[in-house]
């Protein structure tokens, strides 16, 4: 197989990843009775958005061990597409309860139910304290880490979500109107359903293998045949394993004294170097297929091509 796909670094997160995921999930657990016992909507989505990211960071605790482990005869690229499909799972459980909670927001906002200001508020606010200490602990990390990255900003967009159910304790607390916990709902609803939208379209980009976003291809096939040597690219093929895992494929084609001068190593160094420092997006695992120019006169090359 001869390549490593994985940092050297990979898993030296865990600890702090692992101290999140226990905090993420009490708190789960707290928010989904606070929800079943103050009725409260906006308490309801923000559990769930604490759901997600209790299951975003467990993610990334899972890939921070599973990256460290090598490719295999089985599983070539190792266990990187994991993240790609739990993300997506993740992605469409939150829409479809994205889905109902605001429809049920719409129909609260017109016919309000007695919410309990004060215990809504209790619960908020524990919410928001554990939200601060994995924003604490995760800011301490290595930011360059995409697991990290990823964990650090779904804590920070629920700490915004606690601080709206917060606000809606308060207002119905002083002034009584409980149309604030629909409101609140649905401002939680339109900081989750865009981003989660988001996130679903790319793993489904990913699972299709189709372009890594960023990356201009036809500019890329330009740059590639401009090199010295190269007469044409073709069979030009780009797509992600996972979210940091590009990689392209392409077949190169190159004068024949290339080949009966034996600098077609030279040549090949040249077109990764090309691709991994030339462009927007990194690509470390690229794959060229050398073929000297009297091979398109081959009835075999005409065949496949």
């Amino acid at each position: 197989m001869g390549h490593d796909h994985y940092s050297h670094g990979a898993g030296a997160n865990s600890k702090r990843l692992t101290v999140v995921v226990a905090i993420a999930w009490l708190l789960f657990a707290f928010q989904l009775a606070g929800a079943w016992i103050t009725g409260s909507l906006a308490l309801l989505f923000d559990t769930v958005h604490v759901f997600t990211d209790a299951l975003s960071v467990t993610v990334a605790l899972v890939a921070a061990h599973l990256a460290a482990r090598p490719s295999s005869l089985k599983r070539t690229w190792g266990w990187k597409r994991i993240e790609v499909i739990s993300a997506m799972f993740q992605a469409a459980f939150l829409l479809g309860v994205g889905a109902f909670v605001v429809v049920e927001a719409i129909k609260r906002f017109f016919n309000p139910a007695e919410i309990p200001g004060f215990e809504v508020l209790i619960f908020g606010a524990i919410g928001l304290v554990g939200n601060l200490v994995m924003i604490a602990i995760l800011v301490g990390g290595n930011r360059q880490n995409f697991n990290m990255r990823a964990a650090f900003l779904e804590v920070l967009n629920d700490a915004l979500g606690s601080v709206a159910v917060i606000v809606s304790a308060l207002v119905i607390g002083v002034w009584g109107w409980y149309q604030a916990d629909a409101v609140v709902a649905l401002f939680i609803g339109i900081l989750i359903i865009p981003r989660t939208l988001k996130l679903l379209f790319e793993t489904i980009n990913v699972l299709l293998e189709s372009t890594p976003p960023h990356l201009d291809l036809q500019k890329l096939q330009n740059h590639l045949e401009s090199q010295e040597h190269v007469l044409a690219v073709h069979d030009l093929h780009a797509s992600q394993i996972s979210s940091d895992l590009p990689v392209l494929t392409a077949h190169v084609v190159l004068r024949d004294e290339c080949f009966e001068t034996g600098h077609t190593v030279e040549i090949l160094k040249a077109l990764q170097n090309c691709v991994n420092e030339h462009f927007e997006v990194s690509i470390r695992h690229s794959t060229f297929q050398l073929e000297p120019e009297s091979l398109k006169e081959s009835e075999h090359y005409a065949h496949l091509h």
